[in-house]
């Protein structure tokens, strides 16, 4: 562990040494995790003895759409980046189990700390750089255990949200295994996932799944029943090997899933409220699951040429995810020469009309994607070139709906 100083930039000084003018002020936080853990941070949160609109004077560029529970986005000119700086604060019941019914003002770091759902993030820095720990979170850190502050059950029915984050947790690198406490009202409080908004759970599910120990996480959720909860009637496959990816591993977890792409998409949607391009990717991998990788050059060169880079390299960890061997299909597209015309058509929709006498029209469209196709497949150069194909083609006398286009799969 180095000195927690040594992560602190030099804009997270600003913001404490403004904040120490006026009052006190302390790390909080997952930075405070991560230091300890040995691994530089980028977002630190700040608790403070200042009431928001203290702050807000302090640093006249601060956000305040959190002021009502005490927190402030706080923003320097000239610096990139925003600090969470929120008043010490206790905190009245959860009666709708997300949020609390009454927020109260307070002094001591200790209640501040108290208030919090595991002992890994019950921890500070005072102004010295001396560890606040109330809860022996350090201890519960280096042994790798994920444990409640104070009641486990109660801790989990402040926010039905620490059910998830429970998982996260675990599915990190530096988190072993849950108490047996906390395993337990995990277990009991599953049902809390109902009063949490779709978008919270989508946001801690994307994150577990980029996590260290995803595989392992994902695998105890879906043994535990959350997945049922959340994603009521899919058929999960837990057993994959996952990626960087979120939107792949979520393709590979569903990819046992017999519903159609438009089926998933629809429950995706509903049950975590991801954004469009996600849902599309998503679409595309599962539609994709039962498709084999392009085995000769032509292939290859119509997979390259008609997928993006991003969507190539998805298909490629999904595959390798469900278990497939993809390493020598890697090799052969990497040294894949580059096409001679490259990725566009070299006939477009008015020189065909021109040589075939074609109205604009559905067939014309089939024409020209199926000429852009062979060309790309036979890496052709020059617009003659395809325009001959047309004498090989046959078509005048078949039906367009047969014409193969560019496209993969």
């Amino acid at each position: 562990m180095g000195e927690p100083l040594e992560y602190a930039s030099e804009a997270d000084r600003l913001v404490l040494s403004g904040l120490r003018s006026k009052g006190e002020a302390w790390v909080v936080g997952g930075w405070v995790r991560e230091s300890l853990s040995g691994e530089p941070s980028t977002d630190m949160d700040i608790a403070t003895t200042l009431l928001p609109e203290e702050v807000k004077e302090l640093f006249p560029l601060s956000l305040m759409y959190g002021a009502d529970y005490g927190t402030v986005v706080v923003r320097l000119d000239g610096f990139e980046g925003t600090w969470e700086v929120t008043t010490l604060r206790s905190e009245g019941g959860y009666g709708d189990g997300r949020r609390p019914d009454r927020v109260d003002f307070g002094v001591d770091i200790n209640d501040d700390l108290s208030r919090r759902d595991f002992t890994i993030n019950a921890m500070a820095y005072d102004s010295e750089w001396s560890l606040v720990d109330p809860f022996d979170g350090y201890s519960d850190l280096e042994d790798g255990i994920l444990r409640s502050v104070g009641n486990a059950a109660e801790r989990l029915g402040e926010d039905g949200l620490r059910v998830m984050r429970a998982y996260r947790f675990l599915a990190s690198q530096k988190v072993a295994a849950m108490d047996s406490d906390l395993r337990d009202a995990v277990r009991d409080n599953i049902s809390m996932l109902g009063m949490v908004s779709k978008e919270r759970i989508g946001d801690e599910m994307g994150r577990t799944l980029v996590a260290s120990n995803a595989s392992s996480a994902i695998s105890m959720m879906h043994d535990d029943g959350v997945i049922q909860q959340i994603l009521p009637g899919l058929s999960a496959n837990p057993q994959v090997v996952l990626c960087e990816d979120p939107v792949v591993n979520l393709a590979l977890f569903c990819s046992v899933d017999e519903r159609s792409s438009a089926d998933l998409v629809a429950l995706l949607r509903e049950s975590l409220k991801m954004s469009t391009d996600e849902l599309r990717e998503i679409a595309f991998l599962h539609g994709a699951r039962g498709v084999h990788l392009p085995s000769t050059i032509p292939e290859m060169r119509v997979f390259r040429a008609y997928l993006p880079e991003l969507r190539q390299t998805r298909i490629i960890n999904y595959y390798a995810g469900l278990g497939r061997d993809v390493s020598q299909f890697e090799r052969s597209i990497a040294e894949l020469s580059p096409l001679k015309a490259g990725n566009a058509p070299l006939v477009d929709g008015n020189t065909l009309s021109e040589v075939t006498g074609l109205e604009p029209g559905p067939r014309m469209g089939r024409l020209k994607g199926l000429l852009h196709r062979i060309q790309v497949e036979r890496d052709l150069a020059n617009q003659n070139d395809v325009l001959a194909l047309l004498d090989e083609l046959g078509w005048k006398d078949s039906e367009h709906e047969d014409w193969l286009t560019l496209g993969w799969p």
